[in-house]
Protein backbone atom coordinates (compact mmCIF):
# COMPACT_ATOMS: atom_id res chain seq x y z
CA UNK A 1 0.00 0.00 0.00
CA UNK A 2 1.09 3.57 -0.80
CA UNK A 3 0.51 6.84 1.24
CA UNK A 4 -2.50 8.12 0.00
CA UNK A 5 -4.39 4.70 -0.66
CA UNK A 6 -7.92 4.61 0.78
CA UNK A 7 -7.93 1.40 1.92
CA UNK A 8 -4.73 1.93 4.06
CA UNK A 9 -5.66 1.66 7.97
CA UNK A 10 -3.18 3.86 9.39
CA UNK A 11 -2.45 7.34 10.79
CA UNK A 12 -0.54 8.57 7.69
CA UNK A 13 -3.08 8.48 5.54
CA UNK A 14 -3.15 12.07 2.78
CA UNK A 15 -6.13 12.38 0.43
CA UNK A 16 -5.79 13.04 -2.86
CA UNK A 17 -7.20 16.38 -4.19
CA UNK A 18 -8.47 19.63 -2.38
CA UNK A 19 -10.56 18.06 0.79
CA UNK A 20 -12.37 21.42 0.93
CA UNK A 21 -13.23 21.67 -2.37
CA UNK A 22 -14.77 18.01 -2.23
CA UNK A 23 -16.56 18.58 1.02
CA UNK A 24 -18.38 21.47 0.28
CA UNK A 25 -18.85 19.88 -3.34
CA UNK A 26 -20.47 16.56 -1.74
CA UNK A 27 -22.86 18.75 1.01
CA UNK A 28 -24.12 21.26 -2.16
CA UNK A 29 -25.45 18.29 -4.29
CA UNK A 30 -26.64 15.90 -1.14
CA UNK A 31 -28.83 17.73 0.67
CA UNK A 32 -30.96 16.81 3.22
CA UNK A 33 -34.67 15.70 2.19
CA UNK A 34 -36.76 15.21 5.02
CA UNK A 35 -38.47 11.17 4.69
CA UNK A 36 -41.43 12.62 5.48
CA UNK A 37 -43.21 16.36 5.60
CA UNK A 38 -45.65 17.34 8.44
CA UNK A 39 -49.05 18.69 7.28
CA UNK A 40 -48.69 22.41 8.02
CA UNK A 41 -51.97 23.38 9.88
CA UNK A 42 -53.87 26.47 8.03
CA UNK A 43 -55.63 29.21 10.23
CA UNK A 44 -58.39 32.06 9.29
CA UNK A 45 -56.93 35.25 11.55
CA UNK A 46 -59.55 37.77 11.95
CA UNK A 47 -59.30 41.44 13.04
CA UNK A 48 -61.85 44.36 13.22
CA UNK A 49 -60.75 47.83 12.09
CA UNK A 50 -62.76 51.55 13.21
CA UNK A 51 -64.26 50.40 16.36
CA UNK A 52 -64.19 54.44 17.53
CA UNK A 53 -66.98 56.95 16.78
CA UNK A 54 -65.30 59.61 14.18
CA UNK A 55 -67.33 62.94 13.41
CA UNK A 56 -70.70 61.37 14.77
CA UNK A 57 -70.36 57.62 12.86
CA UNK A 58 -68.67 54.38 12.93
CA UNK A 59 -67.32 52.66 10.05
CA UNK A 60 -65.85 49.43 10.90
CA UNK A 61 -64.04 46.75 8.67
CA UNK A 62 -63.19 43.50 9.32
CA UNK A 63 -60.68 41.08 7.58
CA UNK A 64 -60.58 37.81 7.74
CA UNK A 65 -56.87 36.35 6.22
CA UNK A 66 -56.94 32.14 5.65
CA UNK A 67 -53.32 31.14 5.86
CA UNK A 68 -50.87 28.26 6.22
CA UNK A 69 -48.77 28.84 8.87
CA UNK A 70 -46.22 27.11 11.20
CA UNK A 71 -45.20 27.86 14.38
CA UNK A 72 -43.71 30.70 14.20
CA UNK A 73 -44.22 32.36 11.13
CA UNK A 74 -46.75 32.48 8.26
CA UNK A 75 -46.26 30.25 5.02
CA UNK A 76 -48.80 31.51 2.17
CA UNK A 77 -51.94 33.52 2.43
CA UNK A 78 -54.92 31.40 0.71
CA UNK A 79 -57.37 34.32 0.71
CA UNK A 80 -58.49 37.35 2.43
CA UNK A 81 -62.04 38.31 3.03
CA UNK A 82 -63.40 41.86 3.68
CA UNK A 83 -66.74 43.39 5.31
CA UNK A 84 -67.74 47.05 6.91
CA UNK A 85 -70.86 48.09 8.85
CA UNK A 86 -71.57 51.65 9.87
CA UNK A 87 -73.10 50.67 13.00
CA UNK A 88 -71.99 50.83 16.92
CA UNK A 89 -69.20 48.14 18.43
CA UNK A 90 -71.72 46.01 19.87
CA UNK A 91 -70.42 42.19 20.78
CA UNK A 92 -73.07 41.26 18.61
CA UNK A 93 -72.39 43.69 15.71
CA UNK A 94 -68.66 42.39 15.79
CA UNK A 95 -69.34 38.94 15.39
CA UNK A 96 -71.89 39.51 12.50
CA UNK A 97 -69.32 41.37 10.79
CA UNK A 98 -66.47 39.09 11.24
CA UNK A 99 -69.10 36.18 10.16
CA UNK A 100 -69.41 38.00 7.10
CA UNK A 101 -66.07 38.57 6.26
CA UNK A 102 -65.19 34.72 7.07
CA UNK A 103 -67.80 34.34 4.53
CA UNK A 104 -66.74 36.57 2.05
CA UNK A 105 -63.07 34.37 1.30
CA UNK A 106 -62.70 32.84 -1.65
CA UNK A 107 -62.85 29.25 -0.40
CA UNK A 108 -65.26 28.59 2.82
CA UNK A 109 -62.55 27.55 5.54
CA UNK A 110 -62.42 24.11 7.08
CA UNK A 111 -59.71 25.51 9.72
CA UNK A 112 -59.91 27.28 12.61
CA UNK A 113 -60.70 30.97 12.97
CA UNK A 114 -58.05 32.41 15.73
CA UNK A 115 -58.57 36.25 16.76
CA UNK A 116 -56.46 38.54 19.69
CA UNK A 117 -58.42 38.04 23.27
CA UNK A 118 -59.38 41.50 22.88
CA UNK A 119 -61.54 41.56 19.90
CA UNK A 120 -64.53 40.02 21.09
CA UNK A 121 -64.27 42.40 24.42
CA UNK A 122 -62.76 39.32 26.28
CA UNK A 123 -66.03 36.87 25.89
CA UNK A 124 -64.82 33.51 26.29
CA UNK A 125 -64.15 31.03 23.07
CA UNK A 126 -66.59 28.52 23.89
CA UNK A 127 -68.95 31.40 23.47
CA UNK A 128 -67.95 33.03 20.39
CA UNK A 129 -66.97 29.93 18.89
CA UNK A 130 -71.15 28.78 18.68
CA UNK A 131 -71.37 31.47 15.92
CA UNK A 132 -68.47 29.87 13.93
CA UNK A 133 -67.99 26.77 11.82
CA UNK A 134 -65.53 24.48 12.44
CA UNK A 135 -64.16 26.45 15.63
CA UNK A 136 -63.32 29.55 17.12
CA UNK A 137 -60.18 29.90 19.36
CA UNK A 138 -57.89 32.66 20.60
CA UNK A 139 -54.26 32.92 19.15
CA UNK A 140 -51.94 30.32 20.87
CA UNK A 141 -48.73 30.55 18.19
CA UNK A 142 -46.39 33.08 16.59
CA UNK A 143 -47.54 31.64 13.41
CA UNK A 144 -51.30 32.73 14.93
CA UNK A 145 -50.32 35.70 15.51
CA UNK A 146 -49.07 36.81 12.97
CA UNK A 147 -51.92 36.17 10.58
CA UNK A 148 -53.95 38.09 12.83
CA UNK A 149 -51.64 40.63 12.70
CA UNK A 150 -51.69 40.45 8.67
CA UNK A 151 -55.56 40.94 9.03
CA UNK A 152 -55.10 43.81 10.92
CA UNK A 153 -53.40 45.40 8.42
CA UNK A 154 -55.73 44.32 5.69
CA UNK A 155 -58.64 45.89 7.47
CA UNK A 156 -56.91 49.33 8.69
CA UNK A 157 -55.87 49.76 4.74
CA UNK A 158 -59.21 48.84 3.58
CA UNK A 159 -60.95 51.02 6.16
CA UNK A 160 -58.83 53.82 4.63
CA UNK A 161 -60.00 53.29 1.55
CA UNK A 162 -63.37 53.54 2.44
CA UNK A 163 -63.40 56.75 4.72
Amino acid sequence: MTIGDPDRSGGNFKPRGNLRHVWFQGARAERAQPGWTAPAPEVVGVDISGRHEEEGEYLMVAAAVHAIVDSSRIRSVEGIGFASVREGPTLEATVDLVAEAVGNLPEPPACPIVSEHGEFYEEPAERIGLSFQPEFKYVESIGERETVQAAHHAAYAARGLLL
